[in-house]
């Protein structure tokens, strides 16, 4: 499993390492890259940005739902400790206007 930096493609922050599993979106505006087959192991050759479409209960947490807009694929991320509460709760609530 790979935890990296990166600089987010979407909104262009600096996105640090999650340190304690990979970290798969950025925090501040949610979106992700098509890079993991299976999390964290970056072998997905698709690299589409993951753009955040909606938001799902999963156990005690959630789960962020992604399209890729390049293939079209839906892709599923639960949330990260740090993600911008803001950003979850209008993506949450967007589909309800």
């Amino acid at each position: 499993m790979i935890d990296e930096e990166f600089i987010c493609e979407n909104c262009g922050k600096k996105v640090e390492k999650l340190n304690y599993t990979a970290r798969d979106h950025c925090p501040f505006c949610l979106y992700s890259k098509h890079v993991d087959i299976n999390p964290g192991d970056r072998q997905n050759n698709c690299k589409g940005l993951l753009e955040p479409i909606d938001i799902e209960k999963y156990n005690s947490t959630y789960k962020i739902v992604y399209k890729c807009e390049k293939c079209g694929k839906l892709h599923k991320n639960i949330m990260a400790k740090d993600d911008d509460m803001n950003v979850i709760i209008n993506l949450s609530t967007k589909k309800m206007r």
